[in-house]
């Protein structure tokens, strides 16, 4: 089973919140979050979600959160600077160490998404433009299922040059009305963890309830996810004994046993 996190920051969608957005309510009555969380429960039986905000406690990345996680979902946009460092680094280790990252639209924007890929991630954008998506690498997992293009509708346009680090593989790329195009759809690999950036999502468009933006979502959970047979202790450990010492003395087992 996948243990997903759909983390929120919680505020364009908040109705406490005092700069809200009545149109991000209207499209997601329960938050963000629970719309994101919805696409990902039909998976059924694969996957157990819950879902954590800003606002919680240690942002609702408590250390308990992270151990029962395996791919985190981040949605963020106007609260970046608010999430804590230290939360910050704890979720790059987990990363690190083989837990997977789905970033969602603004997500590219968060302290987390600039840290792994060591760049500003910046773009251009602007609201209210008609968006077209294109599947240029069909051959990948996470476009399973997706036609060579599809129209997403109305999206918040982001333009290149959207400054990251060089992607494994760009599956997806956006045109939009307007004259841009954009590298909407891309991976990386950070230690052992798998990371996967996705531009529709803007919070006042109904661009989570496209068919297609949902299996693509889908798919890059099932993507994402290391199983528990992976390597997960990164560092520089002592060679203590030597492989060749191991292998004469017919121990190489115990010799191994560093690398778990």
């Amino acid at each position: 089973m996948i243990r997903v996190t759909v983390w929120n920051e919680y505020l364009h969608d908040d109705p406490t919140f005092e700069h809200c957005s009545e149109e991000a309510i209207k499209q997601h009555p329960n938050g963000l979050h629970e719309t994101i969380a919805d696409i990902v429960r039909e998976l059924g039986d694969e996957v157990e979600v819950r879902t954590a905000q800003m606002k919680q406690p240690e942002n609702g990345l408590t250390d308990e959160v992270l151990e029962n996680t395996d791919v985190m979902i981040w949605w963020g946009h106007m609260g970046h600077q608010f999430v804590a460092d230290e939360v910050v680094e704890k979720v790059y280790k987990r990363i690190m160490n083989g837990m997977g990252l789905i970033g969602l639209h603004s997500g590219h924007y968060s302290k987390i998404f600039r840290k792994l890929n060591g760049t500003t991630c910046s773009l251009k954008w602007r609201d209210g433009t008609y968006e077209r998506l294109f599947n240029v690498k069909p051959t990948h997992p996470i476009a399973d299922g997706i036609p060579e293009h599809f129209e997403l509708g109305i999206e918040e346009c982001y333009g290149e040059y959207f400054d990251i680090a060089t992607p494994d593989d760009v599956i997806f790329e956006g045109w939009y009305d307007i004259g841009e195009v954009f590298r909407s759809g891309c991976t990386f690999t950070r230690g052992y963890g798998k990371i996967f950036y996705f531009q529709p999502g803007h919070e006042t468009n109904g661009s989570f309830y496209n068919p297609y933006v949902r299996r693509i979502i889908q798919n890059a959970v099932r993507w994402c996810y290391n199983d528990k047979n992976r390597r997960i202790t990164l560092g520089a450990p002592s060679i203590e004994v030597t492989l060749e010492q191991a292998r004469l003395e017919g121990n190489t087992g115990e010799y191994l046993k560093m690398w778990d």
